[in-house]
């Protein structure tokens, strides 16, 4: 039965899928070859629908064939046409559609920031050019020491691609651990938190200075699953009892602005105190969680 759920799901899932890739990627083409920014939006207007399109599928399929009880913590915002900054704990394979399936067309759609080898993967490099995702480049420290003229160009390159956000609807999402939490790397880092890995302060600089002052909103979100996560055959054969999302909405405070992370040691001090600060608080509010949704004695 376990194997017939997870069959059906990825049969529909595939369908889904090529359903809407087609007209995605004849517009991504058009896109491509159109020399009119005016022209280009109105794609990009189309195929942002697509998109939120695809995920609403999934989203339908995910609550029919799922089984998972979704629990959802705090006010939900709705500012589809908010600039906006998505701030998360990474626990599962699955936390991406979850996500996907608590803020589609709440926020606008949820954009990551792609390293930029990955727009030569084929047809998904394409679709995530063609949906404005943001591609970056970053060199290393041994890089720049041998070639001290690459300094800056990182965040230069991304500023240049994030100017299209400037004057329309994004949210930027930023998994802050960079890695999805495992007690495995839990003990490597010597983790002084229970139940998160360490946050990784830069990337939320990065986005924050390359976005220029254009994000106004953090949206934060803890994620948790009460009695395990999974990969998404595991959520389709419903082995994901249940997903508590809890979300807060902030605008982004004054120390995370106006400062040089890179280069000034004081600004990227206060940063670090103050992420190290709200991961405290969202370490504290999972235990609250856990402890709330525990099973009576240990049982289902």
């Amino acid at each position: 039965m376990r194997w017939i759920r997870i069959a059906v799901a990825m049969l529909l899932l595939s369908l889904n899928t090529v359903v809407h890739c087609v007209p995605l990627l004849l517009l991504a083409v058009m896109k491509v070859v159109l020399p009119f920014r005016p022209l280009r939006r109105a794609l990009t207007t189309l195929l942002t629908g697509i998109a939120e399109s695809w995920i609403g599928v999934n989203n339908w399929m995910i609550d029919r064939l799922s089984g998972t009880r979704l629990i959802v913590e705090g006010e939900l915002p709705h500012c589809p046409d908010g600039q906006v900054l998505v701030l998360a704990n990474h626990q599962s394979w699955i936390d991406i559609p979850v996500l996907q399936r608590v803020f589609n067309q709440r926020l606008p759609l949820l954009r990551f920031f792609l390293k930029s080898q990955l727009i030569w993967v084929p047809v998904l490099g394409l679709a995530w050019w063609a949906l404005d995702f943001p591609f970056m480049k970053r060199y290393d420290r041994e890089t720049i020491a041998r070639r001290p003229e690459l300094a800056g160009r990182d965040i230069a390159a991304t500023r240049r691609a994030c100017e299209k956000f400037r004057d329309r609807p994004v949210a930027i999402m930023n998994f802050v651990e960079g890695t999805r939490f495992d007690i495995a790397k839990h003990r490597r880092q010597g983790s002084s938190f229970r139940h998160l890995l360490k946050p990784r302060s830069g990337g939320i600089a990065f986005v924050l200075d390359a976005m220029q002052g254009a994000i106004d909103t953090i949206v934060d979100v803890t994620l948790v699953y009460p009695r395990g996560g999974g990969e998404l055959p595991a959520l389709m054969a419903g082995e994901v009892p249940e997903v508590v999302v809890h979300v807060r909405t902030f605008p982004v405070p004054e120390v995370l602005k106006g400062g040089g992370y890179e280069d000034d040691p004081e600004f990227r001090q206060r940063f670090q105190n103050w992420l190290n600060e709200f991961w405290r608080e969202k370490d504290a509010r999972i235990g609250r969680i856990l402890a709330r949704r525990a099973p009576p004695n240990g049982g289902d």
